[in-house]
């Protein structure tokens, strides 16, 4: 595709001069065709286009349908003395010439039965002779059709559509170039919208655990997309104890994105107003039961380690399998969800919370599916069987390596394979006294 809009002047003007057009119509069409070749917002253009026509053609009015091939609609965006509309691109005569993509020349449209004088009536004009061109462009693209209404003297003939079809074939041009560029600038901002959205995102997770006394710790999270429904937290309390926090809004993308943040900053609200645990879940949760859709929800793991006691006492809804790795005899315990996931339902009265109690070395694992479910390019996947390993292999280093360690394990494993859902790791070890 030229970019050069002198080379495409300069091409056409070769291309003309050996179709017979009368001089005055080849040197209008070559003035338009520099006219449009200017930078213009895809209205001026529309605006210009339908300008050009009446002028070279000397007709009373002109119409611009751009043609979406999504709905399969013409929508009538500029006109001389009309709204905008929509309609099925299968009607009327502007409908037949996108099927047939041929300039159609009615000369007595009160004489057509493709005509339809219902605009007539509704806006007093009246249309007596009709030429509509196919607008096509790059790579036979159909970017929409051109309407003019009524000839000064006389109707449209032979010479006037070889003069409106060179036009529409360089408008065709102008308009595909003015749109393609609409959609990358659009493009480009909306991945600048992304970027900015994702470097909010992962600046409100923390960059590490605070410090507790007997305990190192670490999480991190890694969007599938530039960002992701994925979420964790630490936050310590006044009273010593450390809540955590790990969360999976459904799907992926901005709007997850969102969700996650949005639960994040109502339990650090709820925390900050001295709700204990159970009212945070249950507050979070009602309240996400109104804001999100119906089929949206949260799997989320809500948590408060005590160091001094250390128990974890933990609700959670969806979320699992939550891993506890034992020192003393090296094995992995799994534990399943404890209640519904967070927006799914009301729940007024919570199941009593879950309690386990890390003993020395003892390391509590809070692992996003993304993570479980990777798979390598077979179909296999990583499992819970691939987690304990390097939690194993791992324990007696610290937290903050041994999540690289699994992150890198995971990225191993799939070899080729993409990733597929978001992965959030979040390690808690009890170290030995």
């Amino acid at each position: 595709m030229s970019t050069d809009p002198s080379a495409e002047t300069e091409s056409l003007s070769a291309r003309l001069r050996h179709t017979g057009l009368r001089p005055e119509a080849l040197e209008a069409i070559l003035e338009v065709t520099r006219k449009l070749a200017a930078p213009f917002d895809l209205t001026t253009m529309l605006e210009e286009v339908v300008a050009a026509a009446r002028q070279v053609l000397h007709a009373d009015r002109g119409t611009v349908f751009l043609y979406d091939a999504e709905r399969n609609e013409l929508a009538m965006t500029v006109a001389t003395g009309m709204a905008p509309v929509r309609f099925p691109a299968d009607q009327g005569i502007a409908g037949e010439c996108v099927q047939t993509r041929r300039i159609i020349n009615v000369p007595d449209c009160y004489a057509d039965k493709r005509f339809n004088p219902a605009i007539d009536r509704e806006t007093g004009y009246r249309t007596r002779c009709m030429l509509t061109l196919p607008l096509i462009g790059y790579e036979d693209s159909l970017v929409g059709v051109l309407q003019l209404l009524n000839k000064h003297e006389g109707t449209f003939d032979e010479q006037d559509e070889r003069v409106a079809g060179a036009l529409a074939a360089q408008c065709a041009v102008a308009i595909h170039r003015v749109k393609l560029l609409e959609a990358l600038l659009e493009s480009e901002k909306l991945d600048r919208e992304i970027t900015v959205a994702r470097e909010i995102q992962m600046s409100a997770l923390p960059k590490q655990m605070p410090p507790v006394p007997r305990y190192d710790g670490a999480g991190t999270f890694r969007p599938t997309d530039q960002t992701g429904g994925d979420l964790f937290d630490f936050v310590r309390l006044d009273d010593g104890r450390l809540f955590l926090l790990l969360g999976d809004a459904t799907g992926h993308g901005i709007g997850p994105a969102l969700s996650a943040t949005q639960v994040r900053a109502m339990v650090r609200v709820a925390l900050r107003l001295g709700a204990d645990l159970d009212e945070v879940y249950r507050h979070t949760n009602n309240q996400l039961v109104d804001d999100l859709p119906d089929d949206r929800f949260v799997t989320a793991f809500l948590g408060l380690l005590d160091p001094g006691s250390h128990q974890v006492r933990f609700h959670a809804g969806g979320q699992g399998p939550l891993l506890h790795f034992r020192a003393a005899t090296q094995s992995c315990e799994w534990h399943g969800a404890s209640t519904f996931p967070m927006g799914a339902l009301p729940q007024e009265e919570l199941r009593p919370a879950e309690n386990l109690r890390l003993e020395p070395g003892d390391v509590l694992g809070l692992i996003s599916d993304g993570v479980y479910e990777y798979e390598d390019p077979a179909g296999a996947q990583f499992g819970q069987e691939g987690v304990s390993q390097i939690i194993r292999d791992h324990q007696h280093e610290p937290m903050t390596d041994v999540v690289q360690f699994l992150l890198d394990s995971v990225s191993r494993f799939g070899r080729s394979a993409p990733q597929a859902d978001d992965i959030t790791i979040v390690l808690v070890r009890r170290l030995p006294d």
